[in-house]
């Protein structure tokens, strides 16, 4: 009888889990290494769009993320006068999306791991990895394997151990995420997006009890980072939305962006997803659900190709490129949304519904949401 190839995994986030089950459902024996005492998701909601929503069925996660979440079937951006500069950026190509509660869909890839026989090691600190298959913990164990996954996020220890990293950088904004508890009257299936200046605002429903909310404003706007007490200066500048700020409850924290490029997706046996490979902001609602996408990619290479090195080579060679142009336009969208000169907003309404009416636009700022991979063979289901 063949023996199982073994896979150990570092960091057990939602890409980390994503890998893992996708892998234990190709037979792949795996173990994943999570840094704190327990396996736990912190955050509030996440959208996640077709391609995010192909990945959470290839994992066998799709009923139990989604049950109970709410549809999203639009998506409005506004600008600082409420005029709709568009509404067909992140929708696209979309067929089917959802707003999720981040717990839920991290405990849904948890289960969906554990039901296909993958380990999950709390308390398990990793330390690097070697390019000859060894994961390196903190405790000082080397745990031979045939594939090693670094999916350890943007402070990613595997990537730094194997000089990977080209560029890991702060981008100096950032988001608060609240969930405020729903009312009969807002909306169900819509998304809306409001800018004024370098802040944002977002309204997601997300459950039939919960919105999602984020306060979005760059790093040197101190009064709009303040977000743990003090909203006033949140409705000041959304007024519109003051119905939906005040239910905020205290306590929330303002976290940067950050973004990642590296060198190479692999070295040796040793492959990187998710942050560890490709942190992007979340403009486009895309880091996880392209990080998701790339472990099931990396699992089908592996199918496809029993090499691994040969495997991660195809993998990154097919996959990249869609990745790369994911994080160029989250980057850009961010730029406008975030750092556009004042006295010109005018021009950016301007150019955004310029943009919004392209097709040849929509397509490459979509990019990643309409993406099936292209390596191996998916699993039936």
């Amino acid at each position: 009888m063949t023996k199982a190839r073994h896979a150990e995994i570092a960091g057990a986030g939602m890409v980390g889990l994503a890998a893992a089950a996708a892998l234990a459902r190709r037979g792949w024996s795996v173990r994943v290494h999570e840094r704190n005492a327990e396996l736990r998701e912190i955050g509030a909601g996440i959208a996640v769009w077709s391609n995010g929503v192909y990945a959470l069925r290839e994992v066998g996660a799709y009923e139990e993320a989604v049950a109970g979440t709410d549809r999203i079937d639009h998506w409005q951006l506004r600008d600082e006068k409420n005029r709709l500069v568009q509404e067909e950026w992140l929708m696209s190509g979309v067929s089917e999306s959802y707003a999720i509660l981040r717990p839920r869909l991290h405990q849904a890839l948890a289960n969906a791991a554990r039901r296909y026989g993958a380990e999950i090691v709390t308390g398990s600190p990793v330390a690097g990895a070697t390019p000859d298959g060894k994961l390196l913990l903190e405790s000082g164990e080397a745990l031979p394997a045939d594939l090693v996954v670094g999916a350890d996020g943007v402070g990613s220890r595997v990537r730094d151990s194997l000089g990977l990293a080209r560029r890991v950088r702060d981008l100096h904004d950032g988001c608060g995420r609240h969930l405020i508890p729903r009312l009969p009257d807002d909306p169900n299936d819509m998304m809306v997006e409001r800018w004024n200046g370098g802040r944002r605002i977002g309204i997601v429903p997300c459950t039939k009890d919960q919105v999602y909310i984020y306060l979005c404003c760059p790093e040197a706007d101190v009064a709009g980072r303040n977000q743990s007490h003090d909203l006033s200066t949140w409705i000041e500048t959304f007024p519109e939305f003051a119905r939906y700020i005040k239910r905020i409850p205290p306590g929330g924290v303002w976290r940067s962006f950050a973004d990642a490029v590296v060198t190479n997706w692999s070295r040796g046996k040793v492959a990187l997803v998710g942050d560890a490979a490709s942190a992007m902001s979340p403009n486009l609602g895309q880091a996880a659900c392209v990080g998701m996408v790339n472990a099931v990619a990396l699992a089908q290479a592996l199918d496809a190709y029993l090499d691994v090195e040969t495997a991660l080579a195809k993998w990154e060679q097919a996959e990249r490129p869609v990745t790369d142009s994911t994080q160029k336009y989250s980057r850009f969208y961010g730029w406008i949304g975030t750092h556009w000169p004042r006295p010109a907003l005018g021009v950016r309404s301007a150019l955004i519904w310029t943009l919004a009416h392209s097709k040849h636009m929509q397509q490459r700022i979509n990019v990643a949401a309409r993406h099936v991979p292209a390596v191996g063979t998916p699993i039936e289901a």
